[in-house]
């Protein structure tokens, strides 16, 4: 009886797992030369923009815009603060009141004497002037500048003053005495030649041979006749004074 309450077995089935099935690739079919040529040539294509900065036209997002606009208000406001600092240093430079104190201070106006100011110009003529060396026995020029008669206007004696330009260093200085004798210079009409016994022109008197030459004839016959009548007036005035 206990064989027959047991629960007849139920033989096992087996369940076999079905493989997945796995399709073989197809093989590519061959690309043509012209195909193969065409790719090559749009891939070198593609490689030359990019090096260049060529290539698709790159869309502007709205983060693009953004970006710019932030740039551009920041690029705006660095310009208004510099415009704004140069301002400001410009008024400051205007502002700026600097005073220096002098590392040296000028001493008062010196008038120099020229021992001519209580003479009277009576005649003055552009010359140029020549002493004659004794030693070297040829004529040596003296300087360029203004010849005067000048006229003292208390004892009334005149002399015979001569400043060279730019430097108005005296070349000729002496009183126009009655026995100076002016004598034309060999093969020109507008030379003379005198002789000074006292020319003070070196500080010290002393004997000179002297000659003179204007720009023209004209000029020298106007020196001669200014000369003479110094002579005459100087004469007059020795003579009352023996």
């Amino acid at each position: 009886m206990a064989d027959e309450d047991k629960t007849p077995e139920v033989p096992a089935t087996e369940t076999k797992a079905e493989e997945p099935k796995v399709e073989e690739p197809k093989a590519e079919e061959p690309k043509t030369v012209t195909e193969t040529a065409a790719e090559t040539a749009s891939a070198v294509k593609e490689n030359v923009f990019s090096m260049f900065g060529g290539g698709a036209k790159k869309e502007k997002t709205a983060d693009d815009n953004e970006e710019n606009d932030r740039s551009g208000s920041a690029k705006a406001q660095k310009d208004k603060a510099d415009a704004e600092a140069g301002d400001d240093e410009k008024v400051e430079e205007e502002e700026a009141d600097v005073h220096f104190e002098p590392v040296v201070h000028l001493t008062e106006k010196v008038d120099t004497k020229t021992n001519e100011e209580l003479e009277e110009q009576t005649f003055k003529m552009r010359a140029k002037l020549f002493k004659f060396d004794r030693e070297s026995k040829e004529w040596k020029e003296r300087g360029t500048g203004d010849v005067r008669l000048l006229k003292h206007r208390e004892n009334g004696k005149t002399r015979l003053v001569m400043r060279r330009d730019k430097t108005l260093k005296v070349c000729a200085n002496h009183y126009v005495v009655p026995d100076m004798k002016l004598s034309p210079n060999v093969g020109s009409d507008r030379s003379w030649v005198w002789n000074a016994a006292a020319d003070v022109s070196e500080g010290e008197p002393e004997a000179q041979t002297l000659a003179i030459r204007f720009a023209n004839a004209e000029n020298a016959n106007l020196f001669k006749e200014a000369f003479i009548k110094a002579q005459q007036e100087n004469e007059a005035i020795f003579k009352a004074a023996e």
